[in-house]
């Protein structure tokens, strides 16, 4: 489906929620090093419990090297500072989604070298920003829904409740 890239994540509970998100949704997941906890790590583990197993997880030492192994794919990089709204674009199967590390977000170089490819998520007031794998999960789902939950369980595949 989508890929997930985040770049340098420093909390081992967030990067096992989204681990858990791309398992449920079909997205791979992309580490961007240096990472703030080790991969063994008891709360990355909790937290991705059981699906950790079920995603496929790449490795790099740097981001230029995620760009040079797919110099043709598409890069949307998910900022506070972005001009658009995540909504407002159109995502394709195979996209990269590109999520900065939680104190500091995306470094300020990359995103104005590809300012027309950084995406927003709206928020009122003052608000820094949202939880990492809050925004993983918005903008996830958001291009799941453009794609219409293409290859996702249909209403009669699913167990309803009955109310009577």
């Amino acid at each position: 489906m989508f890929n997930i890239v985040l770049v340098e994540p420093e909390i081992p509970q967030n990067t096992g929620n989204i681990a858990r998100t791309c398992a449920a949704t079909g997205c791979a997941l992309h580490l961007v090093r240096p990472l703030g906890f080790e991969v063994t790590d008891k709360y990355l583990k909790r937290a991705g419990l059981d699906y950790w197993s079920d995603v496929k997880i790449y490795y790099y030492d740097g981001i230029g090297e995620l760009f040079e192994k797919f110099p043709l794919s598409r890069f949307f990089l998910y900022t506070t500072k972005g001009l658009k709204r995540y909504s407002d674009q159109k995502l394709e199967k195979g996209d990269f989604l590109v999520f900065g590390k939680e104190t500091k977000g995306l470094p300020e170089e990359l995103l104005k070298e590809r300012k027309e490819n950084c995406l927003r998520i709206p928020m009122v007031g003052e608000t820094r920003s949202l939880n990492l794998s809050n925004s993983v999960a918005i903008a996830v789902y958001e291009g799941l829904r453009q794609q219409d939950f293409e290859g996702f369980k249909t209403e009669g595949q699913l167990h309803r409740l009955k109310w009577d």
